[in-house]
């Protein structure tokens, strides 16, 4: 039985992994970080890390970048193993997040469906089987109350194109500004906030008189803590170190 710390548990995707918890014999979530206490669990909530007294195998953080501060100094204290499932870190975050992982294990990603971790892999051997044929467009559609744009599942990919390539991508993330035809290296990058959209993201590779375009789309959040419960499992025992997506598909494969 894997017993997790869930930072954000009132959270909407803290409620979802709520959920499938209680539906998993391996996993268990023993308590919970949250601001907003208000809402009734089955397992303690407390408004910070600090207060936290139960004994766990991992902490999943599906909360706000604000928050990450307060979890990494509880992480290296009690030298717990972090999935760290929040966007939008600043780079100074970042770089905290890398230099603890030199203490405890660390996993992080932008997105934790295996579809769009598997996407990635896809849109690489794409991009770089029609490097300097096709152009490439990166399309994100997100709910109206998602805080950044691009989404760090868009970089993600984005970054995955550009790894992939001889020649690397110059990121667009806007064309109003400028009248001139596209660049061959530019890779635009599109960000769309409306209604209740769970999240869509479409990869076009435009070439002459033909067009690809890999699509996932996340019909609901279940798809994210299915992800993120697999990753929190994966990550127990395992030695100091940044891990990603990858490696728990690796091992599920």
């Amino acid at each position: 039985m894997t017993n997790i710390i869930l930072s954000g548990c009132n959270g909407k995707m803290g409620q979802v992994i709520c959920r499938l918890a209680r539906e998993n014999p391996e996993a268990t979530v023993v308590a919970g970080f949250d601001p907003f206490t208000e809402v009734k669990n089955d397992f303690p909530v407390f408004p910070a890390p600090q207060q936290i007294a139960a004994q766990a195998d991992v902490i999943i953080d599906f909360s706000n970048p604000a928050s990450l501060d307060a979890l990494l100094d509880f992480a290296l204290l009690h030298k717990l193993p972090l999935v760290i499932s929040t966007t939008g870190h600043t780079s100074e975050q970042k770089e905290r997040i890398t230099a603890a992982s030199k203490e405890i294990p660390v996993f992080m990603s932008g997105n934790m469906s295996l579809g769009i971790n598997l996407m990635m892999n896809l849109v690489a051997q794409a991009a770089k089987t029609l490097e300097g044929l096709f152009d490439i467009e990166l399309i994100e559609k997100h709910h109206n109350k998602k805080i950044d744009a691009p989404s760090g599942t868009a970089l993600m990919l984005a970054d995955a194109i550009n790894d992939a390539r001889e020649t690397k991508c110059d990121y667009v993330f806007e064309r109003a500004s400028k009248r001139e035809k596209r660049g061959a290296s530019e890779l635009g990058i599109h960000s769309i906030r409306g209604g209740t959209i769970v999240g869509e993201h479409s990869v076009i590779f435009a070439g002459n008189d033909e067009i690809i375009e890999i699509t996932h789309t996340a019909m609901s959040r279940k798809v994210f803590a299915v992800g993120a419960l697999k990753a929190a499992t994966y990550m127990v025992g395992r030695p100091a170190g940044l891990y990603s997506m990858k490696e728990v598909i690796q091992e599920s494969i």
